[in-house]
């Protein structure tokens, strides 16, 4: 019988070596996905970069697209489903690391700004797996959570929802995390356009680690310039790897599309791939997987830390987003390098807090830290 034929984006941690498990591999960087090198292929396992529609997949072998993200806005999924090619992805793998970056993000805003998170309103754009995260890490930094979600509203009734114009009306921070669509009635393309970012009360920071695309950012670039919004952290861009240079500059925070990108995350996308692989073609198979490596330093001290830095301190050890954002504003067009080459972070329960104040022990330990 022969063997399953794969074409493996190159940048995926964890995969080489498993799999290999369930069939025959090639592996290439994801900007050198062609359709002459996918065209005797049964599955393919990919990212964000290239994507994937009538132009690349037409006449090829493919059965089924296998994509280590959340999101699916780089798959024609209408001409997939037409032609017989499946899909798969894999929901929530990377919740918890996008949460880090939140938090890491408004910790940062805090200190640069000289506020105090628990007097803040956050509005959450988005409350699906990283969405709910953000808003019990949020919770737990003492702030107000507004939560807007039309689709699951529609489900499970008004009852924990608010509407859009409530959030632009009392947030202080607005973030997004939404899938990209465009179409229908809930359509996120530029859901924050010329019209989101007019007449903006309480002048908020606007958060986008979702989709580049949900943010209009010629939108949000006047928006900054003529002072609507106070500060933006960016981890998403319109026309990634050539991101506007003029935003990536006024932005609080800039990351080249890493936000997701925990080792753990990676790790979960990985085995949800080959698991979705195995499931798809009937495999009989029980790949092993490779084990995450300890962060360097996973003892973390606060002996001679302030208690009000402590929770601040913590977090950064684990994930400092102001080092990215010094990188990428000295070296725009290294966006792309930057990502496929993004040192993986560990997440919080891979780190133990020592001498942590008593009074900040709770908040420490409900976001994932160990404590001795």
């Amino acid at each position: 019988m022969r063997r399953l034929r794969i074409l493996a984006d190159a940048h995926i941690p964890y995969l080489r070596g498993v799999a290999e498990q369930v069939g025959e591999v090639e592996y290439l960087p994801g900007n050198r996905f062609t359709r002459e090198a996918i065209r005797d292929r049964d599955a393919l396992i990919v990212r964000t970069v290239t994507h994937f529609g009538e132009e690349i997949l037409s006449g090829s072998s493919v059965k089924l697209i296998c994509s280590a993200t959340i999101g699916y806005d780089h798959i024609d999924t209408t001409w997939c489903d037409r032609q017989g090619v499946a899909w798969r992805t894999a929901p929530g793998c990377n919740a918890a690391s996008v949460e880090q970056y939140i938090t890491a993000s408004l910790l940062h805003l805090a200190e640069k700004h000289r506020f105090t998170l628990r007097t803040m309103t956050i509005g959450i754009v988005g409350v699906g797996n990283v969405g709910s995260k953000v808003a019990a890490a949020c919770r737990r930094l003492g702030m107000r959570v507004l939560l807007n979600d039309p689709p699951r509203e529609e489900r499970e009734g008004e009852g924990s929802f608010t509407d859009l114009e409530s959030i632009r009306r009392e947030a202080d921070f607005i973030t997004f995390h939404t899938p990209l669509t465009r179409a229908g009635r809930h359509a996120t393309f530029h859901l924050a356009d010329d019209h989101f970012f007019a007449d903006l009360p309480k002048k908020p920071f606007i958060l986008n680690a979702a989709r580049g695309g949900v943010t209009c950012n010629r939108s949000l670039t006047e928006a900054l310039q003529e002072g609507k919004v106070r500060g933006a952290v960016i981890d998403c861009w319109e026309n990634e790897p050539d991101i506007s240079r003029e935003l990536l500059q006024l932005a609080d925070i800039a990351t080249p599309h890493i936000a997701g990108y925990s080792a753990d995350g990676k790790w979960t996308a990985t085995k949800m791939s080959i698991e979705n692989l195995i499931q798809f073609f009937a495999m009989d198979a029980a790949p092993h997987y490779a084990s995450i490596p300890a962060p360097e330093q996973p003892i973390i001290d606060l002996k001679d830390i302030p208690l009000e830095s402590q929770l601040a301190h913590a977090v950064w050890h684990t994930y400092d987003p102001a080092k990215e954002t010094t990188a990428l504003k000295a070296s725009p067009e290294s966006f792309y390098r930057f990502r496929s080459e993004y040192p993986l972070r560990r997440e919080y329960h891979a780190f133990t807090l020592r001498n942590g104040d008593s009074r900040i022990s709770d908040h420490l330990r409900q976001l994932g830290f160990n404590l001795e």
